[in-house]
């Protein structure tokens, strides 16, 4: 394996994908830095839009924000689009406000790649790809989702990110 994967063990099954340092040197350093320092442990996916996204890595099943560091570089230019299984940094309105949160896309999602230099057009930077469990990401994608506690598409069951590491 010439890039390096890492292996997402969920509540549901897990998730191995593959990461690009050619076309996102940042993002991928970045989300190895978490990886590395175990911060994706025991967090869950808490944003669930189906045949969308499945969202995570920032929050602990009590709901609390993790600790994170600065935001990284939008590298949203790359020319990796956001189909269906790519990963993908999330972020806030700034363009360059990623931290530690990512997604997984559910389906093909054109509206989230880089369309212009304005904040609401630069899009979301892809910097992986799932090599093996599309299946697990379609089971979380199918989760019955509730508003509650200030989160839009919170699965009514939890599913939990149990670990992120490096897979050799």
């Amino acid at each position: 394996m010439e890039n390096p994967h890492v292996l997402i063990e969920t509540s549901l099954g897990d998730i191995l994908a593959e990461l690009y340092p050619d076309k996102a040197p940042a993002s991928v350093a970045n989300f190895l830095q978490y990886v590395d320092d175990g911060h994706y442990d025991n967090t869950i996916f808490h944003r669930v839009v189906r045949n969308f996204v499945i969202q995570g890595g920032g929050y602990t099943s009590l709901l609390e924000k993790k600790p994170r560091r600065e935001p990284i570089p939008n590298e949203a230019t790359n020319g990796l689009q956001n189909t269906a299984g790519t990963l993908a940094m999330a972020r806030a309105f700034d363009k360059d406000s990623a931290t530690d949160e990512f997604f997984i896309n559910a389906a093909d999602n054109p509206d989230l790649d880089h369309a212009g230099d304005a904040d609401d057009e630069y899009g979301y930077a892809v910097f992986g790809q799932v090599v093996d469990g599309m299946d697990v990401v379609k089971k979380i994608n199918w989760k019955v989702v509730k508003p509650r506690d200030g989160f839009d598409d919170l699965p009514v069951d939890t599913v939990d990110i149990i670990s992120v590491s490096r897979y050799e």
